[in-house]
């Protein structure tokens, strides 16, 4: 649904009335944090209105990251948390982030109970009046304190390093030179001059070339980019070569395991994580686990297994010492801690890890779940899958929103790549799950870098149309 200052304030009139209930006898305390979007401001006020309206009173972290507001509901006892803000999307989009009262997404049940709330399927939640009507605070100093909490982390000075950060015009702006430059490094910062309207917007981490081209002109040891809430980071080394979440995974995961500090001896991802991460962990003897793609699956294995260390290919990295949340600062810092410690360069660690070619085809079928478990389908997969060996692998993923099958293969070139996924797609096709379509290719080089070899992912959206695949 298209996100409305109604529903902020509703959303702000349940959360103050639920926690408010769960709580009797003591005061609903709810701390608030926003991104630089120009609406983060007007849903702000709209759900402290609400949360007023229902009796909480409400603190105000202003413009940080959502890995922040949950900090603070962690170590400051607050009832839940609220992050306005749409994370790497557009600045015309927002949304509104739930934290519970540990820091952690907010339980399923509580957001079906809103959604309730929202379409009038609850009856109307009383309004306080007179002494329990809520309160606004300035809360700044809580995430004053969120970054000295930040600066603490860190095992070593960063003098002599010097570091490139892309902000991407959101939250981390007011946060992350500020971090840097507490630990000496020599910090160059680019897009920390929000406007409300350049919020990621040729830049951050999902326009990572950027800071790729920033690094190497400015002769800097390592550049980070951060998305529009600073809870995700890809990495650049000195040489402009990226250093994703899987690759962050590896350094940060084998330096850990090498410090006896790696639970388990196990580091968790996403079914999406390149083949190549597998391999290099096979090669350092390290375990691993698979979850659905999303940081909220990555910590729920974490929060079950007691698994100290996960996170996705997209950046978004878990460090359960220190967060419960994907957390963008906090990865530049640890991926630092591993340079300075091991007296390595950031190129170096990362050249450990060899990303594999993939290829990606979005499939529109009528149905996806029969197409996906179709006998004759999943045949095929296992074909594949034998001749692949140990050199690669194909996953066929449904996707959460539209009736679209993804099929995916990752070998040790691009041609066998496309083969094998061709494959599946056309038995996909002889079963009649698949519509007749023409093809729309949207090509993106993954990794791309100077002086390293590229592979492209292609990814083909099947559209209905007519006439035959070309």
């Amino acid at each position: 649904m298209d996100l409305t200052v109604e529903h902020a304030y509703k959303v702000g009139r349940f959360l103050g009335w639920y926690y408010g209930q769960k709580t009797p006898g003591e005061r609903c305390r709810v701390v608030i944090g926003k991104d630089t979007r120009r609406s983060s401001y007007m849903f702000e006020y709209s759900l402290v209105s609400g949360l007023t309206a229902s009796g909480a009173d409400v603190f105000l972290l202003h413009v940080t990251t959502t890995p922040s507001v949950s900090y603070v509901v962690r170590t400051e006892g607050f009832h839940c948390g609220i992050m306005i803000s749409a994370s790497h999307n557009p600045y015309y989009d927002n949304g509104i982030k739930v934290i519970n009262e540990r820091g952690e997404k907010l339980e399923e049940s509580v957001i079906t109970k809103i959604e309730q709330y929202l379409d009038g399927e609850m009856e109307e939640i009383p309004l306080a009046k007179r002494d329990a009507i809520g309160r606004t605070v300035d809360f700044a100093a809580g995430r004053n304190r969120y970054i000295g909490y930040l600066i603490s982390i860190a095992t070593r000075s960063f003098k002599n390093m010097k570091v490139a950060l892309d902000c991407a015009n959101g939250s981390a702006s007011a946060i992350a030179k500020n971090v840097f430059d507490a630990l000496g490094a020599q910090t160059f910062v680019m897009n920390n001059e929000p406007n409300g309207l350049n919020i990621n917007t040729d830049c951050g981490s999902t326009h990572i070339e950027y800071l790729q081209k920033f690094v190497v002109e400015q002769g800097c040891d390592a550049g980070f980019a951060y998305d529009g809430d600073a809870d995700r980071c890809i990495a650049v080394d000195s040489e402009g070569n990226v250093v994703d979440g899987d690759r962050i995974l590896y350094i940060c995961g084998k330096y850990m395991k090498e410090q006896g500090s790696l639970f388990s001896n196990t580091v968790v991802t996403t079914i999406m994580s390149n083949f190549g991460l597998y391999k290099a962990f096979d090669r350092e003897g390290i375990s691993y686990e698979k979850t659905a793609v999303g940081d909220k699956y990555v910590y729920e294995n974490m929060a079950a297994t007691g698994n100290c260390l996960g996170g996705e290919q997209s950046g978004h990295i878990i460090f359960s010492k220190h967060a419960t949340t994907g957390d963008g600062i906090l990865t530049s810092l640890k991926v630092m801690e591993v340079v300075l410690e091991k007296k390595q360069s950031l190129a170096k660690l990362a050249s450990e890890v060899e990303i594999y070619p993939q290829v990606l085809k979005n499939v529109r079928v009528k149905d996806k779940n029969a197409a996906q478990e179709d006998e004759k389908v999943q045949e095929e997969v296992r074909r594949v899958t034998e001749a692949l060996g140990t050199d690669g692998r194909i996953l066929l993923r449904s996707s959460g929103t539209e009736p679209v099958v993804r099929v995916m293969v990752e070998a040790a070139d691009m041609e066998t790549c496309e083969k094998y996924v061709d494959q599946v797609i056309a038995v996909m096709k002889d079963q009649a799950f698949a519509f007749n379509t023409k093809r729309l290719i949207v090509m993106y080089m993954k990794n791309c870098c100077r002086g390293a070899i590229c592979f492209p992912v292609i990814s083909v959206i099947q559209e209905p149309g007519k006439g035959e695949m070309d």
